[in-house]
Order: structure tokens, then sequence, then C-alpha cells
């Protein structure tokens, strides 16, 4: 994978940033592989930590992640999916 796939796009930061501010993360939010893995492995959060961070895209975005969403395994995947479903959502 090349390093360009691997870096942030200033939307991936911006949310980097909201998930780091929300979750007390001590990591830096530029410094968050966009393609790791949010849940488990990666940046080793739970299922708390995914409610938490769907609460603050709810309240920074508008837009709504449902706990019983059947697709909320690949939402959460990784930052550059999430960021990718937030803009869908905005856009559509």
């Amino acid at each position: 994978m090349d390093a360009f796939n691997q870096q942030q796009t200033p939307q991936e930061t911006e949310l980097a940033r909201l998930i780091a501010v929300t979750l007390n993360l001590e990591v830096v939010a530029a410094e968050i592989d966009p393609l790791a893995p949010l849940y488990g492995e990666g940046l080793g959060l739970d299922s708390i930590d995914m409610l938490e961070i769907a609460l603050a895209v709810s309240q920074q975005y508008g837009v709504k992640l449902r706990a019983d969403d059947k697709n909320n395994r690949e939402i959460f995947s990784s930052l550059r999916a999430l960021n990718g479903f937030i803009q869908a959502e905005l856009a559509g």
C-alpha cells in the first residue's frame, strides 16, 4: 500500500480529532492511520467507545449511527470507513 493511502484527508483529520477528544485518547489525532481498525486491534476501542463516538458524530455532524445497524462493523472498521459513511450521509 502506498503512503498516500495511509495519509489522512482533512475530513479524516477532523474526525480523528473528534474521536481523540471524545475518548480522551493519548494519541495525536493526525497519527491515527486512516486504514487501521478502530475496534479491537488498531486503536483498541471497545463497544462503549463506539457508542461514545456515535453520539459525538451525531452531535458534530447530525448523522445518526444506530446501534442495531447491520453495517456497523463495516462503518466502524476504520477512520476512513467511518468518514466515508458520514460524508455519504451528509451528501445524501
